[in-house]
């Protein structure tokens, strides 16, 4: 701990433990972090004490702190007001910032006679006919998309009847997604009716066009206008598919919002989904460049994003609760005029819409880092499981390999952003003794691996990149070898063995606080059994190829005036007995080291 750190930590002690908002300032004074708290001398207390607690982020800010004020308040609520609007007036860097750049969206219906429905981000003096305004971007962008659909309407640029029998139909009409007007095959006044049942579906929702749409097919089924029946039915169905699937779950809620929150330590990412009616209305994401700390974030970004004028609903479904969540409530429900229930739900339908949520975000994360979503879960729940302080985006995995102590070998394998980084395994001879000892092979081989990283970190790239996670095939003996030599370097990387069963699947992962059963987690438990298998195959595999090699040398060092230098090179140069059994005399003298008589035996030997 420095002694800035220190400075602070002695004036934090000395605060009064009162509610009210704590004010970070770096050098240059300016305000870099605002935050609240229910006492401030335990608030602000804990950023100054041991740095290993926090996350990096946190680190990264706390050393930033040159000074910071207070302002005591007369309850918690009240500094949540406050904290609201400083955060507001000075936007910290480290604060949750959210721009309320969500502009309006309109249904644009063209001028000209063939009026094609498309969705605009912008009214226009075009002499076009203009819905709106919405919202929701998502949702004007999705409704027209489905009214296009299910009344065939065209899409496409072509200008009518201008573009009549130009060119043929596109591949909407032959998935029956456009009646293709372009054909010339298609009456105006049946065009001009697809666009006013699809105005109507725009406007009233699916329920009423489904009624409207009904009592026309009765009057042409009346009328025995069976063709035109028929087609009115065919929309009817399509009415109902795309409303069934409009419908994401069965939820009971009619109005809530669901938020969930995902980070990889350097980026975080909320996702909110906004139903209406149990039917997903609008959706979006913010991504956050310096996330700090989860609970406080949460707090922050429901704050900041209902305080840009967003409307308030009844509930409010999280992912997890914030430690101030009743806070939170109350400041929504006094906000909005109504009461506003947040929950954190564990398990039912409820709980499926936030693990979709949380999906989502992990996906936006994902796509920015070039990943897929299942391999960024997958690690998510590793931290997690773990109690790691980040994503494990660069793991290291160890084994050891040998017979009865003969050719003692080890391999490292690494996985980079879930999956294997194979340019960066590496192989290991065991050096410092001779016969079977597999935890103080270990422990030779993390030392070497961290000697390399002394000597190369400051390139940051092979064994001069620090991992975030390492694991040893195998279980507490070989941690606790290992432990000792990580204090040795003072590297600081989290280690776990991984423990396999009778079957020799992987069943736990064992630590210095004991084993972790890893069964009940499927994603988890493919992913570290796909690494324990990947590890022994390249370790042994290693192993194997030494012991051939050996009985390669001793086979040639039997040979008169061969000795293990020339066996060596014999076998570099020809790759296998078998290529040395066949080659001529000739040959034999053009290899390193060679000469005509050591030629002669080896000839001889293979030969007589």
């Amino acid at each position: 701990m420095n002694n800035k750190i220190k400075e602070l930590r002695k004036k934090a002690i000395a605060l009064p433990a009162l509610p009210g908002v704590y004010i970070m300032h770096d050098k240059s004074k300016k305000i870099i972090y605002i935050g609240k708290a229910k006492a401030l001398k335990n608030r602000v207390s804990q950023y100054f004490g041991s740095q290993n607690n926090h996350a990096e982020k946190v680190r990264r800010m706390v050393e930033n702190v040159d000074y910071f004020e207070y302002i005591i308040c007369d309850s918690e609520f009240e500094a949540l007001i406050l904290e609201c609007s400083l955060i507001k007036q000075h936007t910290p860097k480290y604060n949750i910032l959210l721009k309320d750049d969500k502009g309006y969206s309109y249904i644009r219906v063209s001028g000209d006679k063939w009026r094609k429905i498309t969705y605009e981000l912008q009214k226009k003096d075009d002499g076009a006919t203009y819905i709106g305004p919405y919202k929701s971007s998502f949702y004007v962008r999705q409704s027209v998309e489905e009214a296009n659909k299910i009344f065939m309407l065209p899409t496409c640029n072509r200008k009518f009847p201008d573009d009549f029998g130009k060119s043929r139909p596109c591949l909407n009409f032959h998935i029956k997604q456009c009646m293709a007007p372009c054909t010339g095959r298609v009456s105006f006044e049946q065009y001009d009716e697809s666009v006013e049942q699809a105005l109507e579906f725009l406007k009233g929702g699916s329920t009423k066009s489904v009624k409207m749409l009904t009592q026309e097919m009765e009057r042409a089924s009346e009328n025995l206008e069976f063709e035109r029946a028929a087609e009115i039915r065919d929309k009817i169905h399509a009415v109902k598919k795309m409303a069934d699937k409009q419908k994401v779950v069965s939820v009971n809620v009619p109005d809530q919002d669901v938020i969930a929150y995902f980070t990889d330590s350097e980026r975080g990412c909320f996702q909110l989904f906004k139903f209406e009616g149990g039917r997903l209305t609008d959706h979006e994401n913010f991504v956050i460049n310096n996330p700090v700390e989860q609970d406080d974030e949460m707090s922050q970004f429901i704050t900041g994003y209902y305080s840009l004028g967003r409307d308030i609903p009844r509930n409010l479904t999280l992912d997890r609760l914030p430690s101030d969540s009743e806070l939170i409530e109350k400041w929504l429900t006094e906000k909005s005029g109504r009461r506003v229930y947040i929950t954190a739900p564990q398990r039912g339908e409820q709980a499926q819409l936030v693990s979709m949520c949380k999906k989502n975000a992990a996906e936006t994360l994902a796509q920015i880092k070039g990943r897929t979503s299942r391999e960024y879960s997958v690690l998510e729940e590793l931290r997690e499981l773990l109690g790691l302080s980040k994503i494990p985006e660069y793991i290291e995995s160890y084994d050891i390999s040998n017979l009865a102590g003969t050719e003692n070998v080890a391999g490292m394998i690494v996985y980079e952003n879930g999956k294997p980084l194979k340019s960066a395994y590496k192989k290991f001879k065991i050096k410092s003794f001779e016969g079977q000892d597999d935890y103080a092979s270990m422990a030779e081989v993390i030392d070497r691996r961290f000697s390399e990283y002394e000597e190369n970190k400051e390139n940051g790239e092979g064994f001069g990149r620090l991992p975030d996670l390492i694991l040893l095939d195998g279980g507490q003996g070989q941690v606790g070898a290992v432990l000792p030599i990580l204090e040795k370097h003072n590297i600081d990387v989290p280690i776990f063995g991984m423990v396999k069963d009778s079957s020799h699947r992987t069943r736990a992962v064992t630590g210095s606080g004991g084993e972790i059963a890893i069964n009940s987690y499927r994603s988890v438990f493919t992913f570290l059994s796909k690494m324990q298998d990947e590890v022994h195959r390249f370790a042994i595999g290693y192993h194997h190829q030494r012991r051939k090699n050996a009985v390669f040398r001793s086979s040639l060092t039997d040979i008169d005036g061969i000795g293990e230098v020339r066996a060596k090179a014999l076998l570099k140069h020809f790759s296998t007995i078998k290529n040395i059994r066949n080659a001529d005399l000739q040959e034999l003298e053009m290899c390193p080291g060679m000469t005509h008589d050591s030629a002669v035996k080896v000839f001889n030997y293979f030969h007589n």
